[in-house]
């Protein structure tokens, strides 16, 4: 595993939002934590990145304390791209040249320009190197997003509801493009998600959270009627179609 993340706990105001949360990710795994609105989904993704500080607890990424290194150095290893980005008069290639900052010295160097050429060319964003990102869709947006996370080379990239407010189209170009990430770049991958059939079709582990806590965590396994049913608070029924199972509300 790359990722461990052990016992951590986080308060609002004296208000518990996360307790005794425990799970891992391997290398070229995705992981989704699931739940409903105000389970804590978004505040774990930022205790993992130490954006926020839990009361107890500790993440470990290849074995080392997360909480021990450096700003700089975490950004090294863990790339983020919240649940809400704005486009600004800065141009494509640019905005995703700005993920290399952890690894730039004084100026980028021609490595970090043929890191963020690549990045561009396997995301399809070649084309749109020079355009400005307030003149881009939501889903191009969203790539470039990614694009920026992953070049700074991260082994834990963390996504907060990457596909919201996107069409079905681009929906699932912008899942594919971090299914194939994960796999091809050998990335731990932590999703936040609410589309649970986007989920089952991309993901390969499932963290529910209820009322802070876990619920259930694992494999197809734990995606049952019951589970959902009981995070969710509505009945559902889990169906196959062909080999992709889909969650059907009642």
């Amino acid at each position: 595993m790359i990722l461990s993340v052990d016992g951590i706990e986080f308060s609002y105001n004296g208000r518990p939002v996360l307790r005794d949360i425990k799970f891992s990710v391997n290398r070229g795994e995705i992981l989704s934590i699931l739940g409903n609105n105000g389970a804590g989904k978004t505040t774990l993704l930022r205790c993992i990145n130490r954006i926020l500080k839990p009361k107890r607890g500790t993440v470990f990424i290849d074995g080392d304390d997360l909480f021990s290194l450096s700003s700089r150095e975490i950004a090294r290893r863990v790339g983020y791209a919240a649940q809400r980005n704005e486009g600004g008069r800065i141009t494509v290639f640019d905005a995703v040249l700005l993920g290399r900052k952890p690894h730039i010295g004084w100026e980028a160097s021609e490595k970090d320009m043929k890191i963020v050429r690549e990045i561009l060319a396997s995301l399809n964003l070649e084309d749109f190197s020079l355009r400005y990102l307030d003149e881009l869709s939501g889903g191009e947006l969203q790539r470039v997003i990614i694009a920026r996370a992953l070049a700074q080379e991260p082994g834990v990239l963390l996504l907060d509801e990457p596909t919201s407010s996107l069409d079905l189209k681009n929906r699932y170009e912008v899942m594919k493009i971090v299914k194939d990430a994960a796999k091809e770049r050998e990335i731990a991958v932590v999703l936040v998600m609410h589309d649970l059939n986007l989920a089952l079709r991309f993901a390969d582990r499932f963290l529910f959270l209820k009322d802070g806590t876990i619920y259930d965590c694992g494999g197809l396994e734990v995606m049952t009627p019951k589970n959902i049913s009981a995070v969710y608070g509505i009945s559902v029924t889990v169906e196959k179609l062909g080999d992709i199972p889909v969650v059907v509300p009642l």
